[in-house]
């Protein structure tokens, strides 16, 4: 992201990210809450929303052409079984586990930085640093060797995630181009955890950019002489640009923001915890016997979490593949598109993840909780308007997307009936992805969510034997979709576990009215767009329709005052101690007539009377506490 020194008594500007630790944070030297301003937050989600949305268009860019030129049969389906190992690696080490391991890590890093050296101490090392120093030196070894092992045992890797393949030949040797990729992988994901965390966020979201165009641009280069293959070595070739284009930033924000002098005390070795704020604070990913990130007992509940949830696509390809060729690409296809609108509902939850993170590491879970509920209800929004839009217009959006070439009319009938299944676990995939950043925010990752996972997937497998064998692809997509509901309802009934206090009711009440528009207005979307013949025309109807009804909907009923999702006038009667405006003294009032006087207060009622006499009676607060600026004007925090 582009930026500009800020120093001490400066506030971020329109594309400038603040200072971890400086004024504009509102804390005070021993380390409150980063508290960025709604205006910057608004900013860094534009920015995420713009590069998300340019990755998205290349991805089904990407997508389209793979489906012109390969069709969906054995190639393709070769090609997605070898294209399992990069989407299994950008789940966990770019998407889930390193952004959950790493953020908080770097978030207490940062705390610990901006709190500085208390007087008498000697400023050795920077916090920040020293996590660097200590971390990627071993994550590089780990995964490198774990890129090694995929690529020598690629025929036994694919025998056991594909059994039925027609062409198991073609997939080993897509196999073992992107297996390459996860080395990558690891080094693009550490990179976006740490410029995340720093509050910078261009770079990171620009890397499924630079990947889908490493991807589009070598297979169609590739093409005529190496067939699908070129395909797998496209996305060696974008899981490198990843990194490039993150790796300037990284090194910038390691270089120019760290000095010695302003660094709380470390050892010259292993990153060890110490207070932020006047309290302890908790053991993390950075603390531990042998103050590695690395600890077991710490990034064992996230890997297990990350490595459960993409299991989801492993057990359906390994259930697709004994059904007729092309069942795996209608999959892969229908998958695609569903989850778009996840992929945009995500993009507040995040960015607002480092926020909490550093709010939580601060000790202001309050301050967390209602962002994080106010998040929840935004994201359920934008994904529950996408996955209605989907249904009610699926055959028209596959064959505007991937109707010509080998991609023929009986591909778009099966990838829409799968896409119209997928679309129904949209809002669970939605609730998972944003509650884990809830239970992984604090400094002790809970096996809570591994748990609901496991549950989830267990209800995925179970389903999907039974679901392949009566209804083919279709019942394989609805297992998807139960399995991670289950999984998102178990998240949601053990908030009350994690370190975000979630009000797990109203929370609850609040996403069952809003799924109950979704459904009127799939049925409204639905009805409108049939009769339309164009398809570009059909799912422009059925998404201004969708979008219309949900938003009447959720205006008339859904909006209640126990769900905080859209602002409200202030009543006038609210009194000043209420109002954001309470670091001003009350100015002396006017001097008036006793007559004026007995006549106002005769017209002025007993409840605004009280509130005066209060006004007058309390001192100035010396140092008011911040005000929240971004929480909803409803009911307000739940006592």
């Amino acid at each position: 992201m582009v930026t500009k020194d800020s120093g001490a008594g400066k506030t971020p500007e329109a594309g400038v990210k603040p200072e971890a630790g400086g004024a504009s944070a509102r804390t005070s030297r021993r380390g409150a809450a980063w508290a960025p301003s709604g205006g910057f937050l608004m900013r860094a989600a534009f920015v995420t929303a713009a590069l998300t949305a340019v990755g998205a268009v290349l991805g089904l860019l990407r997508d389209q052409i793979l489906a012109r030129y390969f069709g969906a049969g054995a190639e393709t389906d070769a090609f997605l079984v070898a294209w399992t190992v990069p989407e299994f690696a950008s789940t966990l080490l770019i998407e889930d586990a390193m952004a959950l391991i790493l953020v908080p890590a770097f978030a207490r890093a940062l705390a610990r930085r901006g709190a500085g050296a208390e007087p008498g101490e000697t400023p050795l090392a920077d916090p920040v640093r020293a996590l660097v120093r200590h971390t990627m030196p071993r994550l590089v070894v780990t995964v490198a060797a774990v890129a090694a092992l995929l690529v020598a045992g690629a025929p036994e890797l694919v025998d056991l995630l594909a059994p039925g393949l027609p062409d198991p030949a073609l997939a080993v040797d897509c196999t073992r181009l992107t297996a390459t990729c996860v080395l990558s992988f690891a080094l693009a994901g550490y990179c976006s955890a740490a410029l995340r965390a720093h509050g910078s966020f261009l770079a990171p979201a620009a890397i499924y950019v630079a990947y889908n165009v490493g991807i589009i641009g070598t297979t169609l280069v590739l093409r005529e002489p190496f067939g699908v293959r070129a395909a797998a070595a496209g996305v060696a070739a974008g899981a490198v640009l990843m990194v490039l284009v993150q790796a300037p930033s990284l090194v910038r924000e390691l270089r120019g923001r760290s000095t010695p002098s302003a660094s709380r005390p470390v050892a010259d070795g292993p990153v060890t915890d110490g207070p932020v704020t006047d309290g302890p604070v908790a053991d993390g990913p950075v603390a531990g016997d042998g103050g590695t990130l690395l600890a077991l007992g710490v990034i064992a509940p996230v890997v297990v979490f990350a490595l459960t949830r993409q299991s989801q696509t492993l057990i359906e390809r390994f259930l697709a593949s004994p059904l007729p060729a092309g069942a795996i690409s209608h999959l892969n296809y229908a998958q695609k598109v569903a989850q778009l609108p996840m992929t945009v509902s995500l993009i507040l939850c995040t960015v607002s993840f480092p926020v909490v993170a550093r709010t939580l590491a601060a000790g202001d879970p309050e301050a967390a909780r209602r962002r994080v509920e106010r998040d929840l209800l935004l994201a359920a929004v934008v994904v529950l308007v996408g996955a209605s839009t989907v249904i009610a217009a699926a055959p028209q959006i596959v064959e505007l997307l991937f109707q010509r070439g080998a991609f023929d009319a009986a591909d778009t009938a099966a990838t829409a009936g799968v896409m119209r299944v997928y679309a129904l676990g949209l809002l669970g995939q939605t609730m998972v992805g944003a509650l884990a950043r809830c239970y992984f925010s604090a400094a002790r990752p809970l096996w809570y969510p591994a748990a609901a996972m496991g549950c989830g997937l267990s209800a995925t497998a179970v389903a999907g034997a039974a679901g392949a064998q009566l209804w083919g692809a279709a019942g394989i997509a609805g297992a998807n979709a139960l399995g991670i509901t289950v999984t998102a309802v178990m998240l949601l009934c053990g908030a009350r576990r994690q370190a975000v206090p979630i009000d797990v009711r109203r929370l609850g009440e609040g996403l069952l009215r809003l799924a109950t528009a979704g459904a009127w207005a799939t049925g409204a979307g639905w009805l409108c767009a049939r009769p339309v013949t164009p398809p570009l025309l059909a799912a422009a109807v059925a998404a201004l329709v969708v979008t219309g009804v949900f938003l009447l909907f959720v205006a008339c009923v859904a909006t209640a005052p126990d769900i905080p999702l859209l602002p409200r006038p202030r009543s006038r009667s609210r009194s000043r101690a209420e109002s954001p405006r309470t670091s001003r003294s009350p100015s002396p009032p006017r001097s008036r007539s006793r007559a004026a006087r007995g006549s106002r207060t005769a017209r002025t009622s007993p409840r605004r009377t009280l509130h005066a006499r209060a006004r007058r009676a309390a001192p100035p607060a010396a140092d008011p506490a911040p005000v929240d600026r971004d929480v909803p004007l409803g009911r307000g925090p739940v006592r």
